[in-house]
């Protein structure tokens, strides 16, 4: 919708690319402000969050030339120049290659798991948010009031009012982020926040794929995405069931009145 938001000589500042910039920081800057919450190292986040963002940049644009390797062939440069990315090969690939610091590290990864799933859904929101500015991601063709129309220089078709299927899904990020954030301080597991992060965001996705329609791979009668999804699901459920197994109590917040009074004593 806003696709390019201000040029400055030869630097041009793009809506997707602010809005990526903006949730990563915000993300940060909340798992954070968690971490110290929960007893959990602040610098470790710094790292966890570079790897994140390296690695996950990496695997979204590795699943989207393997969903698009048609075009792959036919253009190489093209495929990897474009802004075309899939959201499930970031998360793949930023999960195992965070998991593998931790392990490194001698941290817990379930611990940070939980920590900063919070903010990875807070980071997919802007990224939404970013990709109805470019007008990627878009929605079906529709007659309803809550359609809009993108103009000739972004990605969605022009003149053609269309589901905003791109703030759906920012909306779902932002919820899926308080709703986590509320469970945390109660889930009984280790791990049981991330599980639920799963779940939530593989039903949402599974679900948001049938407004879309834009190009995209699939497997099958469903989307790339939806494929995906039903794993994530499954994995979910998987971890719940380990995670109750374990028995390994979730971290808690630090009671900072207490620490006042014994620091008193």
């Amino acid at each position: 919708m806003l696709k390019d938001i201000i040029t400055i000589g030869g630097l041009t500042v793009h809506g997707y690319g602010l809005m990526i910039a903006i949730g990563f920081m915000l993300a940060v800057f909340v798992a954070m402000h968690r971490a110290k919450g929960y007893g959990l190292n602040q610098e470790s986040i710094i790292d966890i969050a570079l790897i994140a963002i390296i690695c996950g940049f990496l695997g979204a644009k590795l699943l989207y030339i393997i969903v698009e390797f048609k075009d792959f062939v036919k253009d190489p440069i093209g495929v990897i120049g474009s802004e075309g990315f899939v959201v499930y090969g970031g998360l793949i690939t930023g999960v195992l290659s965070c998991m593998l610091y931790c392990i490194k590290k001698k941290l817990s990864f379930m611990s940070y798991f939980d920590i900063v799933m919070p903010s990875i859904s807070i980071a997919q929101g802007f990224g939404r948010i970013g990709c109805f500015m470019a007008g990627c991601c878009y929605g079906r063709e529709t007659d309803c009031a809550i359609g809009v129309v993108f103009p000739a220089d972004s990605m969605a078709p022009a003149g053609v009012r269309v589901l905003p299927t791109q703030l759906f899904s920012a909306a779902g990020d932002f919820l899926i982020a308080g709703i986590l954030v509320l469970y945390a301080r109660r889930a009984k597991y280790k791990g049981n926040v991330a599980a639920l992060y799963l779940a939530l965001y593989g039903v949402g996705r599974f679900l948001i794929e049938f407004l879309r329609d834009d190009e995209r791979g699939a497997v099958g009668f469903l989307s790339t995405s939806q494929f995906i999804s039903i794993f994530f699901v499954i994995i979910a459920g998987v971890l719940f069931y380990v995670n109750k197994k374990r028995g390994v109590e979730a971290d808690r917040l630090i009671d900072k009145s207490n620490e006042q009074q014994e620091g008193s004593l």
